[in-house]
Parts: C-alpha cells; sequence; structure tokens
C-alpha cells in the first residue's frame, strides 16, 4: 500500500465523528496493509459485535486476530503497525485517534464461514456470529456476574432474532455444547429473555 494512500486513509479515519464507522474504516485499512504481508486480520469480540449491531454496541477500541497458526514476530507486528504511525506495541497501538490491538490466533469453534463486510480500503473479515454470542454469554456470568457482557449479548441476540443478523442456531447450540464453553443451559435462558421481550419464539432449545 503507498504511504500517500495510508496518510489519506489515516486522515479520513482521525476526522470519522461516528465510532462505529470510524471502527470499520480502521479494520478496513488495517486488513488491506496485514494482506500485503501475508497475514489475514478478524475483527474479534465486542469489536465484531459493534460492526455487526452497526453500533447498537459500542466497543470503544478495534480487536483483531489473525488466522495464522503461528503467533506473529514482535518485530514484524511493530513494523507494519509503524506504517500506520502507530504508537506504542506490540499489541496495543494508538493509530488515528483510537486504541487497536493486534492479538495472536483467532479462536473459533463454529463450522459457518466468517462475515465480511465491505470497507472503505478492502473487505473486512469480522468474527462469526455463533462464536460471538456463545462467548458473550459464558464472559456474561463467568468467573462471575458481568452485566457489560450480558448488555452485550443482548443487544446481538435481539439483532439475531429481529433477521438483522443470520445465525445457525443448530451451530449455536453445538458450539454451547462443547468442553471449551459448556454454557448451552445460559444461552438458551438468554434467548428466551430476549425473544420474550420482542414478542417472539426461541428458536434456540436444550439439545
Amino acid at each position: 500500500m503507498h504511504s500517500r494512500k495510508i496518510k489519506a486513509a489515516l486522515a479520513d479515519i482521525t476526522a470519522e465523528q461516528d465510532p462505529t464507522v470510524k471502527s470499520l474504516k480502521m479494520a478496513s485499512l488495517c486488513g488491506a496493509l496485514w494482506a500485503e504481508h501475508g497475514v489475514q486480520l478478524v475483527v474479534v469480540g465486542g469489536s465484531a459485535i459493534e460492526i455487526l449491531t452497526e453500533g447498537a454496541y459500542a466497543s470503544g477500541d478495534l480487536d483483531l486476530c489473525h488466522v495464522n497458526d503461528a503467533t506473529l514476530p514482535v518485530r514484524q507486528r511493530q513494523e507494519i503497525m509503524g506504517l500506520l504511525g502507530a504508537k506504542g506495541g506490540p499489541r496495543n497501538w494508538e493509530v488515528a485517534g483510537m486504541f487497536v490491538d493486534v492479538l495472536g490466533p483467532v479462536e473459533s469453534f463454529a463450522r459457518t464461514p466468517y462475515r465480511r463486510v465491505q470497507g472503505p480500503y478492502g473487505e473486512v473479515l469480522v468474527m462469526k456470529v455463533e462464536d460471538l454470542l456463545v462467548e458473550r454469554v459464558l464472559v456474561s456470568v463467568y468467573p462471575g456476574k458481568n452485566s457489560v457482557a450480558l448488555d452485550c449479548a443482548k443487544k446481538l441476540a435481539a439483532m439475531i432474532l429481529d433477521g438483522s443478523i443470520p445465525v445457525d442456531w443448530n451451530e449455536v447450540r453445538r458450539v454451547a455444547n462443547l468442553p471449551d464453553y459448556r454454557n448451552l443451559t445460559y444461552c438458551v435462558k438468554l434467548v428466551k429473555n430476549v425473544a420474550d421481550e420482542l414478542n417472539l419464539q426461541t428458536p434456540l432449545h436444550p439439545a
């Protein structure tokens, strides 16, 4: 990516006032830049939910993982993020007025594909909805009650239930039953509560 294009993109991101659009633009820029170096990035966690819900949930930063099996070398991380004028590292940087984390290999258990969202500088790969929902539900109850994670899970569930975000409920059930999570009961309860609030039938049942 040419330095002039990077400079123009950073100016655009710095000037962006909508935090969700800002995150999407940054994810698009980082994704395009890292792809040139053979690394595919995925937006994860609350950042992924913010993009998928179009700002119904606000993350406040941008969390990225990669699909490479091995951990990325520290020097490589610093050099690539340095092209963006980033400050900090080796996993957390400040860029264009926002915080960006480039973490380790992505942890995904769902068999569905990653979501693809079009950004201004290239396509953005976003974590699978099935993984996101089960993960947020787990964080909302373990190791203790977490109201922020609960609110996040409920907002994601609401947009899934109203049809705004497609999901494979069989995969949600399968992932929640895996030894890594073992939280199907909590997932069923949360989805039912949100469905009741929306006057809908719950599509997630114990298995």
